[in-house]
């Protein structure tokens, strides 16, 4: 029994001290280590919460790709489901702290995520606008929405990856009269 207790606590430990450590994505993070576009650009980003989009299928779109088509209500509901923990790359900047984050391999298929002073300038899921506990936004070029609870999806980082600073280093020989 002490054994299986034992190996339990060192496979929890171990499994642990692999797992990335996320913490959120915030301005201030951004401005302390003045990182540029293209070390940005280097940063896994990851989702703190699933985020779903769905929009209503129109009776010629029956084309089932990366979505999932379903019924609600006797309506085709197209929905694109983004589980948390994806990890997401930059693959623009819009706008000054405005960031196109892609999901998926392609490169139209993005959610735009910006600092929210009411959560700690936490970089969270923008939409065109916020009517009525529902988010409106452009998803591979087509009009998505999104519940308003999906507002508090944050970008998450893994700080110790971000963090590691490459150095190049070489010692001077010296130099003496010839």
């Amino acid at each position: 029994m002490k054994n299986a207790l034992l190996f339990c606590c060192i496979v929890t430990l171990l499994t642990s001290a692999c797992a990335p450590s996320l913490s959120p994505f915030t301005q201030r993070l951004q401005k302390e280590n003045r990182w540029s576009t293209t070390e940005l650009k280097q940063i896994q980003f990851y989702l703190s919460k699933d985020i779903v989009l769905y929009r209503q299928a129109s009776s010629g779109d029956s084309k089932i790709e990366d979505g999932k088509i379903r019924m609600v209500d006797g309506r085709r509901i197209r929905e694109v489901i983004i589980p948390k923990g994806t990890p997401g790359v930059l693959i623009d900047l819009p706008k000054q702290n405005r960031f196109a984050v892609s999901f998926e391999k392609a490169d139209d298929r993005f959610l735009l995520f910006g600092p929210n002073p009411k959560r700690g300038n936490r970089y969270v899921l923008l939409a065109k606008e916020w009517k009525r506990n529902r988010g409106k936004v452009l998803y591979g070029g087509e009009t998505y929405y999104t519940n308003g609870e999906n507002s508090l999806a944050t970008l998450m980082v893994d700080l110790k990856k971000s963090r590691k600073v490459s150095v190049k280093s070489r010692t001077a020989k010296g130099r003496t009269l010839d």
